[in-house]
């Protein structure tokens, strides 16, 4: 080892650990560790003094060493990939800053599929989570095996999968997409399309559900479908030519998320000439930033993110406080948020 090194060692100030507290204020290790705990069996003003020494000396507790005594880690696993559609990126933004406001730690995996979760298990046994979070990840029932294997309770954001062992927070997609259509029938569209993005998404599923269901108590055929793949600009653009070249003409599209709708938009007024909305309306989901800005102008469904957060960490804390709590799912209403990419009888949002 060099001087330097020597040297670097000597100025790293050591950690104030447990036993130091417990040799200045004269007490017991057991007896710091209760008052850190909030141990209610332990004297008041004890209490109060061990915490005051342990501020004195700047004191910063241990996050593995309390959850081995609270069996609580205080970490939350998101696992996230494919978060191309901005959407999410605001969602994990909001989400973490969320948990830290509890003192809670947010422990990301990013990768493709379900694969994430078999390389992911060695740390989920070693950091013993409390929850995860799976967000903007398709998951399968038995990707959600491999955490029950793991003993870790999961969440789904905006996303379900029947029968599997986890609770889900959810716009209702199939509601959303249902009032879409009467929305549109309402104001004179008849001949609708749908262009989704990846096919297994529970949102992208329930989304053409409840359009095909408007449609059809609105009196109106099925509206056409473009099988995109993913949530992505290009889907929308090569989507919406697929469309007109195969149906001749339709009147409104309805898009199984905003960045879809965008593409829709570009490619319906650039290689189409088509004037949006006068001879296309188009409609999104979601209500990321852009859909709101002149050169989109884009009629969107908005997902309640705030609220979405909110009861994800009411389902937390519920998980956190009992271990047997059994899963629940929650389903909250989007709004329709009406601007100048759709030709609807209502006054713009």
């Amino acid at each position: 080892m060099t001087d330097t090194q020597n040297g670097a060692d000597a100025a790293r100030p050591s950690r104030v650990t447990v036993k130091d507290i417990a040799r200045e204020a004269g007490v017991s290790i057991a007896t710091v560790s209760r008052a850190i705990s909030n141990d209610p069996g332990i004297a008041a003003d004890t209490r109060r003094r061990v915490l005051q020494k342990a501020t004195d000396m700047g004191y910063s507790p241990n996050l593995f060493a309390r959850g081995l005594i609270t069996r609580k880690s205080g970490i939350v696993a998101v696992f996230a990939n494919n978060i191309i559609n901005p959407f999410y990126p605001e969602v994990m933004v909001n989400l973490t800053r969320a948990l830290q406001d509890r003192q809670m730690h947010t422990l990301l995996f990013t990768s493709d599929g379900d694969e994430q979760v078999e390389r992911a298990l060695p740390t989920l046994r070693q950091l013993n989570p409390d929850v995860a979070v799976v967000l903007a990840a398709t998951m399968t029932s038995g990707a959600l095996d491999n955490f029950a294997e793991s003993r870790t309770p999961v969440i789904l954001f905006n996303r379900y999968v029947d029968g599997a062992a986890a609770s889900s927070v959810c716009c209702d997609n199939f509601e959303a997409g249902r009032m879409v259509a009467h929305r549109l029938a309402a104001s004179g569209h008849r001949r609708l399309a749908f262009i989704e993005g990846l096919a297994t998404a529970s949102t992208n599923a329930d989304r053409r559900r409840g359009f095909t269901r408007g449609c059809a108590e609105a009196g109106l055929a099925p509206p056409a479908v473009h099988a995109g793949g993913d949530f992505t600009y290009e889907t929308g653009y090569t989507g919406v030519q697929a469309l007109i070249a195969r149906t001749g003409a339709i009147d409104a599209v309805f898009c199984a998320n905003d960045i879809i709708a965008i593409g829709a938009m570009d490619a319906a007024r650039g290689s189409l000439g088509l004037s949006i909305p006068d001879d296309l309306s188009v409609i999104g989901f979601d209500d990321i930033a852009m859909a709101s800005w002149p050169s989109h102008d884009l009629t969107t469904v908005r997902q309640p993110m705030n609220a979405m957060i909110d009861r994800v960490m009411s389902e937390i804390g519920r998980i956190r406080d009992s271990a047997t709590a059994p899963p629940e799912k929650h389903f909250l209403p989007g709004r329709l948020m009406v601007r100048g990419s759709a030709r609807l009888n209502e006054e713009r949002t």
